[in-house]
């Protein structure tokens, strides 16, 4: 397959002088290839001046994460044998963890690049601080009253031109529909607030999930980041990071400790994920490959 250049979806901002900016849009054609309908629903959202030329829409290559039989014993990992992924993060609100990890990806720690975000809220703190970080907005899911934003089958479409290998829901309060996750099998995660499987599933979000714990009684909690199946919730855990609940926790004091934590773990699963250490069991469970230690998992 041709390489394509991008659609015409986005706007750039050009700064003129210390008071005023102006908009400058960046044509493209449309690939043949994506529905006729993604250039009708595609939202333009303004993001810093940057030339359009470098993302280029290649042919995909699907990845998945390995299996136990296919382990390569050696003594350490090294980022020069292995391709940077390329990553989509989902965000509904302030996107603290999306920054995290972006942060961690211009650091060098995730070997990775953040090359699309896509949100329910245009209007969120993620939204924009990927408008300050150049990087392109999609609107997701299409409804009734906001035709701007894309099918489940155009999103995934999209997804696939952006060559994206790995998607990360970070905050993202809508259920992601199952067509996503035929397309990308194993390669969707989520961070949720509390130490699944309990305090987790529709309805438990933010400080709901705090205010639950606490009410409970319970002594632990903590962030978990498990793979995404078809309901809230309930795919695969990966990793966990244990937060005690205090005996005079309110539930923003709680929130604030374990935030802390998801800041930590979903820095680190990412990080494994683009080095290829997720680790499937063979009875369906996923661990994580020690970096140092690759015959150690956790």
């Amino acid at each position: 397959m041709e390489a394509q250049s991008l659609p015409s979806l986005f706007y750039s901002n050009s700064t003129c002088s210390s008071t005023q900016s102006t908009k400058k849009i960046v044509f493209a054609k449309l690939p043949s290839s994506l529905s006729s309908s993604i250039s009708q629903n595609l939202r333009r959202f303004s993001f810093q001046s940057k030339t359009l030329d470098s993302l280029l829409l290649l042919p995909i290559k699907r990845l998945e994460c390995r299996s136990t039989n296919t382990v390569e014993k050696t003594d350490s990992f090294t980022n020069n044998r292995v391709r940077r992924k390329r990553l989509a993060v989902f965000v509904s609100g302030g996107g603290s963890n999306f920054r995290s990890i972006h942060e961690a990806s211009l650091q060098g720690s995730v070997h990775g690049d953040i090359v699309l975000l896509v949100t329910n809220n245009q209007g969120c703190g993620g939204a924009e601080y990927a408008r300050d970080k150049e990087i392109p907005i999609i609107l997701f899911p299409k409804t009734k009253d906001r035709s701007e934003g894309l099918s489940p089958f155009d999103l995934a479409a999209t997804l696939r031109k952006f060559e994206v290998d790995f998607i990360l829901l970070a905050g993202y309060l809508k259920l992601i529909p199952s067509e996503l996750i035929r397309a990308f099998p194993r390669s969707i995660l989520n961070i949720h607030p509390s130490l699944l499987p309990a305090f987790g599933g529709k309805g438990y979000y933010g400080m709901k999930v705090h205010k639950a714990v606490i009410a409970s009684g319970a002594r632990y909690s903590g962030p978990s980041v498990h793979f995404v199946d078809e309901h809230y919730d309930t795919g695969r855990i990966l990793a966990q990071k244990v937060v005690p609940v205090l005996a005079n926790d309110t539930a923003e004091e709680l929130a604030a400790r374990v935030l802390h934590q998801e800041h930590k773990l979903y820095v680190e699963v990412t990080a494994a994920l683009c080095e290829d250490r997720i680790i499937w069991r063979e009875d369906g469970v996923p661990l994580i490959q020690s970096k140092e230690s690759p015959n150690e998992f956790r």
